[in-house]
């Protein structure tokens, strides 16, 4: 049964790290082309003061937890908070470069954000449990 459950979330990391690549480095929104028919429109999901950023915060917090739970039974660099970390910030910089995007410093602080919340979430609930 414990072995399954690594499986699934093994795969639903990488399943999620790939989804996650292709909605950053498409040079348009392709969730706001489906949801509104162009690739211009972002969509906020949440209403809130910090607009579409809280999408990236709850995504990179969902990848970030995923990649430390799967991080405990193997230790890969592609788990690691320092990858994470860091695929937060470049992908947000890439976004300079790609056509149709751009960058934005909300984006940037709710990616980084979503990574740190996970690491010390997950921190505590260590020490808690010890």
């Amino acid at each position: 049964m414990k072995n399954t459950i690594f499986f699934t979330l093994k795969y639903l990391f990488y399943f999620s790290f790939i989804i996650l690549l292709i909605l950053y480095l498409f040079p348009g929104s392709l969730i706001g082309y489906f949801f509104y028919g162009n690739l211009g429109k972002q969509p906020d999901f949440i209403s809130n003061p910090i607009g579409t950023s809280i999408n990236h915060l709850i995504f990179f917090f969902y990848l970030s937890i995923l990649g430390f739970i799967f991080r405990n039974n193997q230790k890969k660099f592609i788990n690691s908070f320092t990858f994470l970390f860091l695929i937060s910030i470049i992908l947000e910089l890439l976004h300079y470069f790609i056509p149709n995007r751009s960058f934005e410093l909300k984006d940037l602080y709710a990616n980084s954000m979503g990574v740190l919340l996970a690491f010390f979430i997950l921190k505590l609930f260590k020490k808690v449990r010890n």
